[in-house]
């Protein structure tokens, strides 16, 4: 259930907010923000060391980020599969999905985003839509952009449908950030708070940083938080345990 927020606001001096939520299980190995890629030296993002990939990558000589969420809809054969952790490395090292042979990935959402223009591709396994999007506050799960995609009776649905009630009006009704230099509770302002998870419990089921025992040893959830800020120049905040004393790094 990853999310992520965009915030446009083409008369800000930072035109652009995104947030990225990064959910997974946490025994899956990564690596933190850095240049791990020699063919895409200047995209900064953290690795996934399974599939090599990203969730988020930045481009800040662009300036140009993108991340990427798991979607809905026909899976692609596994024979075949190509990781989605591609997409972003891409998307922010060329401003542009290109030419794919999408057939090869799982459905996604995917956010393409600079100062001056945010794109959302959205691919479930059949067909592939793009669209702009506009001024204001927007936020993408896992069902599409604010939950367009939901269906009754699914757990998941349920608690993306829960997430969106409760963190989309308070994340409207603060002061939108204008993120410059200085330590990020500065940056960020009234925002840190709600993105640090707002004193929720992680097993709630309105939770941005969920964390859920699935039993079997398997244990899923957030395992880190991305706030980008794109304007003449990027910055890029980053924790792997948001909401805990000193967990915030300033990549960018």
């Amino acid at each position: 259930m990853c999310t992520a927020v965009v915030s446009v606001e083409p008369s800000s001096s930072v035109p652009v907010l995104v947030v990225g939520v990064r959910d997974e299980f946490v025994a899956r190995e990564w690596v933190g923000p850095g240049r791990h890629w020699a063919d895409r030296p200047g995209v900064v993002g953290g690795r996934d060391l399974r599939a090599g990939g990203t969730w988020l990558a930045v481009e800040p000589e662009a300036p140009r980020v993108a991340v990427v969420l798991n979607g809905r809809g026909r899976m692609a054969p596994e024979a075949a599969r190509a990781s989605r952790g591609e997409l972003p490395l891409r998307v922010a090292a060329e401003g542009k999905l290109g030419e794919l042979d999408l057939a090869v990935f799982d459905p996604f959402h995917l956010v393409g985003a600079e100062p001056d223009r945010v794109r959302l591709w959205s691919w479930d396994g059949e067909a592939l839509s793009e669209r702009e999007l506009g001024p204001g506050l927007h936020m993408i799960v896992n069902s599409g952009l604010e939950g367009e995609g939901q269906m009754e009776g699914e757990t998941e649905d349920a608690y993306m449908a829960a997430r969106l009630a409760y963190f989309r009006p308070r994340l409207a009704a603060a002061p939108r950030p204008e993120p410059g230099d200085g330590p990020v509770e500065s940056a960020w302002g009234a925002w840190l708070p709600l993105l640090n998870g707002d004193g929720l419990p992680r097993a709630d089921h309105r939770a941005l940083l969920p964390l859920l025992d699935l039993g079997d040893g398997r244990v899923w959830g957030t395992t880190s938080v991305s706030l980008v800020a794109l304007g003449d120049r990027v910055r890029y905040d980053f924790s792997a345990a948001p909401g805990e004393e000193g967990a915030w790094t300033r990549v960018l």
